[in-house]
This record gives structure tokens, C-alpha cells and sequence, in this order.
């Protein structure tokens, strides 16, 4: 067997059709319904597809998040957080760990070469004198080529295949997951700042009706209960104003963590929350199977199908293996004459057989293993998809009530003001006591802080239904 005929030999061999094992791929049933939940107010909500809306996961974030703070935020995140950048460094880990099990269904051809030059002792030597002699050799050759005859190699490429894809999947939802967090991180660290602002307001005040109290105290004009019950609305601002102030700066910590790298000071110069511009309306009257199109769900699914591919592989290996192992080149004790072609070439064949005969039930254990993995799969899978169904009928429970909330507790706020100030005039004037204002302010204060979280909540509803519905990663 010459070089020429040992390249055609192994390509033939290459290119033998193997059979696969492999079970047959069906996607499971998705195991929710086909429409959202009706609940909370919320009626059937035709499709929009045919109007030509898009689905949710083709509305990029930069169409859903439109405020130049918030824009900059996530672009500096998506460069620089290093949760974002492991991801994407195990996408290249798995693509190589699958072009590396890929390379098994062709065979490796190695070119050698060798030289050897010894001196033999008179007692080692044939003809009874010391000598030197020189050995060259140069070739090609396959080593343990394996003939997938029966699909196990190619079924082990394909859980390969299917791993990757499962991890870039995965890279996807990071992103999006990414992409919400810093948006809700921001809206945390606004809605605390809004908070820390209303607080210092609040005692600003408190503590001027304080001193005013306390003045006519001394003037024997106010009890002392009164100077108490002022003195307790200032201290209960004072430690409202250190735990607020508290929180913003762990919501800068949160946001710099997200981000990856130290923020510019203007990016966290706090704006109100009524300015922050998201997307008002999404495409969500389409049926439930959009959530197949969510990055968690794509990925659990070809998490799936590598299973299904590693059964394939693991009945394969109940039969025969066949490895070819071949080489052809030259060998000569002169270098001169190394690649003389009839006397100097030589080749090597030999082909290996192996049958499984006995293996003390590691066979049979294996195959059950990887069908038990398979079902492990599928119930993962189907669990994936109903945990995304539940987060957008949750979101969408949430969208239908929310703004309702808003306008009522912003209508709280316009009647605890003017309780606040009739109350305030009837103090003045004698005609209630001090308990029935105190108790206002309290009410009013409360108010004011609910309509902020309320507010901060509702945005942030916007945002997990966003993500929910699979937008994010592109």
C-alpha cells in the first residue's frame, strides 16, 4: 500500500454511512395553556400577529428602554459585566469542546519522520565487529480510526452540537436577564432617592413646627404632649433619612456591580421617576407558544435533545467497533536514498475489532442512565415553560392593576394634602387638638412615600413582562 492509496483508502472509510440509534426527536408539549389566564379584569385579548405586530422578542432593548441614563447604563453592562463575559467565554469553551468531538467522525493523518544512528558493540553486532549504522524512516498514518458504522460518534457529536447551542442560548438569557436587572436597579436607586428627598423634606418641616412648638412651650402657650408628640414625627424623619440614605448608596453599589466598572457621576445624578421612558404598549395578545422563543426555554430544549442524542451513543456502544490504524512512507538506512521509491517504501495495516461480551451490566446501566437523563431533560424542560407562563400571567395580572393603583393612590396623596392643610388651619384656630394633626401628617407622609414605590413597581412590571416575553437579547 503506497501513500496514494492510503488517502483514498481512509476518506472512503471516512465517508461510510453510519446508522443512527439515536431516538427520533419530538418536541414535548408544551404544558400550559394556549392563551393567558382571564383574571383580574382581564378579558381574551386578540392576536396581533396578523396586524403585524412583533413579537416581543424582536423588540430590541434600545426600541423598549429609551432614557439616555438608562441606554447608558445597559451598554455599559453588556461591555463590561463579568457574569455577561463568562457566559460568552463558556459559548467558545463549548464550541471547541464540540469542533473537538466533531473531528472524531474523520480520520487524523500524521506525517513523521525519524532518525537514527547507533554504534553496536562487538558482542551486539551480527557480523562480530563493533559498527555504526544509521536508520531514516518518513511517512503518513492513521491511528485508531474509529468506522462509526453504527452512529455512536456521530450521536456524541451531536450532544456535542446541542450543548453548545444549549450554552449560547444560555449567553442569551444572561443578557436578557442582564439587561432587566440593571433597569430595575436603576429604578430601585431612583425611587430611594425620591424617598430620601421626600424624607428630608418632611423633616425640614417637622422640625420647623417643632422649634415653633417648643417656643410657645417656653411662652407656657403649648403642653408638654405636644412638644412630645411633635419631637417623635422629627425623630421618625431623622431615621428615616439615615435608613434611605443607606439604601442609595447600596443601590449604587447594586448598579456599579451590574455595570462592572466605576460609573460616571452624571449617570447617577437622580431623576424623578415620572421621567423615565419606557415602552408603553407590548405585543402581548399572541398565544403562549411565543414562550418557546424565550432564551431559558431554547436553551432547556437543545439541553433536551443532547440527551436524546447521548442514547444513540450508548446503544451504540452494545455493538462491534472496528479501528484502523495504517501508515505508508519510506525507510531507508541511507538518507540519500530515503524516498527511493521502489526499494525504500514500506506500509503497515492493521485493523481492530471489538465486541462487547461482558461488561457486568455497565452497558446496560449506561443506556439506562442516559435515557433517565433523557427524562430528566424533558421534565426540566416542561417545568421551564410553565415557570415562564407563570411570570407573564403574573406580569400581566400585575399590568392590569397597576395603573389603577397609581391613579387611586395618587388621588390618596392630593386628599391627605388638603386634609393636611384644613387640619392645620382648624389647629391654628384652636378647634383641634394637635393628636388630629399629628395623625394627618402621618397619613400624608405615608401617602407620599406609597405613590413612589407604587410608581417605582409599576415600571418595574413593565420590565419584567418585557423580559418574560423573551425581549432582551437582541
Amino acid at each position: 500500500m503506497t501513500i496514494k492509496l492510503l488517502i483514498p483508502v481512509c476518506l472512503s472509510a471516512a465517508m461510510l454511512t453510519s446508522c443512527s440509534l439515536a431516538p427520533r426527536y419530538e418536541r414535548p408539549m408544551a404544558p400550559v395553556a394556549t392563551e393567558w389566564p382571564t383574571s383580574a379584569g382581564i378579558g381574551p385579548v386578540p392576536a396581533l400577529e396578523a396586524a403585524g405586530e412583533p413579537h416581543v422578542a424582536d423588540i430590541g432593548w434600545r426600541s423598549m428602554f429609551t432614557s439616555p441614563k438608562l441606554l447608558s447604563l445597559i451598554e455599559a453592562a453588556l461591555a463590561n459585566n463579568r457574569d455577561l463575559r463568562i457566559a460568552t467565554l463558556n459559548i467558545e469553551a463549548a464550541r471547541n469542546t464540540y469542533r473537538i468531538q466533531r473531528a472524531d467522525l474523520v480520520p487524523s493523518v500524521n506525517a513523521s519522520g525519524s532518525a537514527i544512528r547507533q554504534r553496536l558493540s562487538e558482542n551486539s553486532s551480527t557480523s562480530g565487529t563493533s559498527e555504526t549504522i544509521s536508520s531514516y524512516t518518513s511517512g503518513i498514518g492513521v491511528t485508531a480510526y474509529e468506522l462509526d458504522l453504527f452512529g455512536r460518534v456521530r450521536s456524541l457529536s451531536t450532544r456535542a452540537l446541542n450543548q453548545y447551542l444549549a450554552t449560547e442560548e444560555g449567553r442569551k438569557a444572561a443578557q436578557t436577564s442582564l439587561i432587566a436587572e440593571v433597569a430595575n436597579a436603576y429604578l430601585t436607586y431612583l425611587a430611594d432617592s425620591e424617598l430620601l428627598q421626600l424624607t428630608a423634606n418632611t423633616l425640614k418641616t417637622q422640625q420647623e413646627s417643632f422649634d415653633l412648638i417648643k417656643r410657645t412651650f417656653d411662652l407656657g402657650a403649648k403642653s408638654q404632649l405636644e412638644v412630645s408628640q411633635s419631637g417623635t414625627l422629627v425623630e421618625t424623619a431623622r431615621a428615616n433619612r439615615a435608613q434611605y440614605q443607606r439604601q442609595v448608596e447600596k443601590d449604587k453599589n447594586a448598579l456599579t456591580l451590574l455595570v462592572g466598572k466605576v460609573i460616571d457621576p452624571e449617570l447617577l445624578k437622580p431623576e424623578s421617576l415620572s421621567s423615565v421612558q419606557l415602552m408603553e404598549v407590548l405585543p402581548v395578545g399572541i398565544p403562549s407558544t411565543v414562550l418557546l422563543d424565550r432564551p431559558d426555554v431554547r436553551k432547556a430544549e437543545y439541553a433536551l435533545k443532547a440527551e436524546n442524542a447521548n442514547i444513540g451513543a450508548a446503544r451504540g456502544a452494545f455493538f462491534p467497533s472496528i479501528s484502523l490504524t495504517g501508515s505508508a512512507g519510506f525507510a531507508s538506512s541511507s538518507l540519500t536514498n530515503l524516498f527511493v521509491t521502489g526499494s525504500s517504501s514500506v506500509w503497515s495495516f492493521s485493523p481492530q475489532v471489538n465486541l462487547p461480551i461482558f461488561q457486568g451490566e455497565r452497558l446496560i446501566s449506561n443506556l439506562k442512565l442516559a435515557k433517565t437523563n433523557r427524562d430528566i431533560a424533558i421534565a426540566q424542560y416542561e417545568k421551564t415553560i410553565q415557570t415562564a407562563f407563570r411570570e407573564v400571567a403574573d406580569a400581566l395580572v400585575a399590568s392590569a392593576t397597576y395603573t389603577e393603583q397609581l391613579h387611586a393612590q395618587q388621588a390618596l396623596v392630593k386628599s391627605s394634602e388638603q386634609a393636611y392643610t384644613i387640619l392645620k388651619a382648624r389647629y391654628a384656630h384652636g378647634i383641634d387638638s394637635y393628636f388630629v394633626l399629628l395623625d394627618a401628617q402621618r397619613s400624608l407622609y405615608a401617602a407620599q412615600q406609597n405613590e413612589i414605590m407604587v410608581r417605582q413597581q409599576n415600571l418595574t412590571n413593565r420590565i419584567d413582562l418585557y423580559k418574560a416575553l423573551g425581549g432582551g437579547w437582541k
